[in-house]
């Protein structure tokens, strides 16, 4: 919870963590400070000026950093990463660029091209042909795609309608959990929740005792479906709607999945990457709060099972 709140601009007397994460998260927080205390207004181009400025001090120090680690000057340039921290995640490690002074370690530098293709020995780069004995694979996640896909399995509710079906105009839930449609479903993620992406155990531990704790009540009364109220899903979406969006559809990155790989970032992308307009630390006092009132507002317990084929 401290690397929580200090990551999304709060304050703690400590750093616990005081990594990447929240070294930038402090730097943009410190100058959105300073700029209001001197009489400036807050608002959205505060945020942004600082994030910009914290950004670029702190890329500067990360290209710095790489020409005093790595001792090959063409090494260390192609190494050097030239865009904002957030679009693509700088390694954190202090072990990472002091592996390229090994005598057996060589950059293969693509040119943003990628590998041209693979063979039984190895793989081709700029019409070259490198000799591997070991290939290894770093082929990354994917954010906001099809459910169905990321998890291999389409999952189908009420009248046979699938959850593909279903948010075909984008994600539709409760608390990012609990879906309209589909009693029992319980969908474990971050997105229309926390949407903590810094730190995606946090949400996951608190999705696995908010849904433990349904289950526990639905137990508890006999009640042998849960399934949430249309009324409060809608209301769900609605206030998840009212998100600015952050940093979502930000030209200045390369395509990735904050801009939606390049492509023009619509109400269905939004829905798929929103999460509680407060922030993950208010989302996570407010689900607590939500599963310990014991009230379980928005959900219906039913005790008999609905003939869903």
């Amino acid at each position: 919870m401290n690397f929580t709140i200090l990551q999304t601009g709060g304050f703690a007397d400590e750093d616990l963590v005081r990594d990447g994460w929240t070294d930038i998260a402090k730097r943009i927080r410190d100058r959105v400070v300073a700029e209001v205390s001197s009489g400036s207004e807050f608002t959205p181009e505060t945020v942004a000026r600082a994030y910009a400025d914290s950004d670029d001090e702190k890329m500067d120090e990360i290209r710095a950093r790489v020409d005093a680690t790595v001792a090959d000057p063409a090494t260390a340039e192609a190494l050097k990463p030239w865009y904002r921290q957030l679009c693509k995640r700088p390694c954190f490690h202090d072990q990472y660029l002091q592996a390229f002074n090994e005598p057996t370690a060589h950059l293969v530098d693509t040119d943003g091209k990628g590998v041209e293709r693979i063979d039984a020995t190895g793989v081709w780069v700029a019409g070259v042909h490198y000799d591997l004995d070991c290939l290894i694979f770093a082929s990354g996640f994917e954010v906001g795609t099809e459910l169905s896909r990321r998890t291999g399995f389409e999952i189908t509710g009420r009248d046979g309608v699938t959850l593909t079906e279903r948010w075909a105009d984008g994600m539709q839930s409760l608390h990012g959990i609990h879906v309209r449609g589909f009693p029992n479903l319980f969908v474990v993620g971050i997105s229309q929740g926390a949407n903590l992406i810094s730190n995606i155990p946090h949400n996951l531990t608190e999705a696995a005792a908010t849904i433990a704790a349904v289950i526990g009540h639905a137990d508890h009364v006999g009640a042998v479906e849960v399934e949430v109220t249309a009324d409060a899903e809608q209301a769900w979406v609605a206030m998840l709607e009212t998100t600015g969006g952050g940093i979502l559809g930000n030209t200045d990155c390369t395509p990735g999945y904050y801009n939606n790989e390049g492509k023009e970032m619509g109400r269905r992308e939004r829905l798929n990457a929103s999460g509680y307009p407060q922030g993950p630390a208010a989302y996570f006092a407010y689900i607590a709060q939500w599963r310990e009132s014991g009230a379980f507002e928005g959900l219906e317990f039913e005790h008999v099972a609905s003939a869903t084929p």
